[in-house]
């Protein structure tokens, strides 16, 4: 059976949560004032460091060269 419509809905919603749901993730994301220590981009959004995607790779990168490089044997 169905409800007789009154015209009035109640809210369940807040107004405020039902706007920033509307909002993709990528929009909140790159509002972040955050610059990386080396070069001055923004931040990547998973990052817990201060460091953009690209200084974050190259970092990780320069880790493994040097653990290859300590266990190699002289």
């Amino acid at each position: 059976m169905k409800r007789k419509n009154t015209g009035k809905d109640p809210k369940v919603v807040a107004e405020e949560m039902a706007v920033g749901a509307y909002q993709p993730a990528a929009v909140t994301a790159s509002k972040r004032k955050d610059k990386c220590e080396v070069c001055a981009s923004p931040v990547a959004p998973n990052c817990s460091e201060a460091l953009c995607w690209v200084c974050r790779r190259l970092k990780i990168s320069a880790w493994r060269d040097s653990d290859l490089q300590a266990a190699a044997p002289e």
